[in-house]
């Protein structure tokens, strides 16, 4: 694998940071249901409630990752990675960064979130360890359920 370098994206940096879009264009290409579309400005509110990262191979864009705060001792970590460099270890490294946080923020429990399309998504979070399926749901306006999963 390419060394990895993974910068935070926090709130007092959103403003002017290209993290932004970064960020923005790899959660957009990785999510590509109306529901999920995020604007700039939606990524900027999400930097101040929410650790998210973008991973990147020397230059290069290859991910982002989301760790949602824990509600009521869940957190979410989701790791993100760009077709053209999946298998290379980039998600698995992202995804690792983000269990540590989360259990950092108290995390009692770790949950993702997957589109049921997305069918290499769904086989990395499970041998991620993600093997108990909590819910299944379909956003308005959305064609594709997304898969709520718990690492077990």
């Amino acid at each position: 694998m390419t060394d990895l370098r993974v910068e935070t994206l926090t709130a007092a940096d959103a403003a002017d940071s290209a993290l932004v879009a970064d960020w923005q264009y790899v959660h957009n290409t990785i999510v590509p249901v109306a529901s999920a579309y995020l604007s700039l400005d939606d990524v900027r509110e999400r930097a101040g409630r929410n650790v998210l990262e973008v991973a990147y191979a020397g230059d290069v864009l290859v991910g982002c990752s989301t760790v949602r705060t824990p509600r009521d001792g869940v957190a979410a970590v989701i790791s993100r990675v760009l077709p053209d460099h999946r298998g290379r270890g980039f998600g698995r490294a992202l995804y690792e960064r983000g269990l540590g946080k989360a259990r950092a923020l108290g995390a009692e429990a770790v949950e993702t979130v997957v589109l049921a399309s997305n069918t290499a998504g769904l086989r990395f979070a499970e041998r991620a360890g993600f093997t108990q399926e909590v819910d299944r749901y379909r956003l308005d306006g959305d064609t594709v359920d997304w898969v709520e999963l718990r690492l077990v």
